[in-house]
């Protein structure tokens, strides 16, 4: 067995010994155990995670789907880029959702801003659909659509050739297609990304790069 397991562990003794868990030696992807917990993936705001380490091609089209949950008005969903400058990315900015797509001629961007009472930032659940056929894009917030019109009508496709970064991403990658540096702190679950009908299922236990990520972890409420 290579692989952690994802639980809880307490109250260890060796030769009658109690370990202390509260000043370890050293400590690496451990987190807190939680009085509730609910499915998902707990970001604690100080890294992300990183999957497809040879790289995610979005081209001409992709819909992505995750469920979030946070109480900050700031923080990368995810990004996808290339060395050039096609790139799509999702972030929380000042409480708004923001879907941005570059497929080579320029930057366009489907915004959603919550009406009235409504706050993306309560720490509830909140269900997230980003769609990108050729040269349009939506956005679908808790079944909410907003559409944006492209002037790029004759650029098509994202030829991105980077991993997958989600929640945040390291300082010296370049993402062309984020505004934000905040790395994101709450719980996502459920991320999966479509591409001509095959929808691909991505667990965060199985990235190849975490930083401040917890698979299978998330605390029933923020603490």
């Amino acid at each position: 067995v290579t692989h952690s397991i994802p639980a809880c562990i307490g109250n260890m003794t060796i030769n009658s010994k109690q370990l202390d868990n509260e000043s370890p030696v050293s400590i690496f992807a451990v987190n807190k155990c939680y009085v509730t917990v609910q499915d998902g993936t707990f970001f604690d705001g100080s890294g992300f995670a990183a999957l497809v380490r040879e790289g995610y091609k979005v081209r001409s089209d992709v819909n992505i789907t995750l469920e979030f949950r946070t109480t900050a008005m700031h923080g990368v969903l995810l990004g996808i880029s290339s060395a050039k400058v096609d790139a799509i990315g999702l972030e929380i900015v000042h409480g708004k959702v923001l879907f941005h797509v570059n497929n080579g001629a320029g930057r366009i961007t489907a915004t959603y801003e919550p009406r009235g009472t409504n706050n993306l930032c309560d720490g509830k659940w909140h269900k997230l659909q980003a769609n990108k056929s050729k040269h349009r894009i939506s956005l679908i917030i808790d079944g909410n659509l907003v559409q944006t019109d492209n002037p790029y009508i004759q650029s098509t496709s994202a030829d991105t050739n980077n991993p997958i970064y989600v929640g945040g991403y390291p300082a010296d990658v370049k993402q062309n297609c984020l505004t934000s540096k905040s790395s994101f702190r709450g719980c996502l679950r459920n991320l999966v990304l479509t591409k001509s009908q095959h929808a691909e299922f991505f667990d965060f236990s199985k990235a190849f790069d975490l930083r401040g990520v917890f698979p299978h972890s998330c605390p029933g409420v923020e603490h």
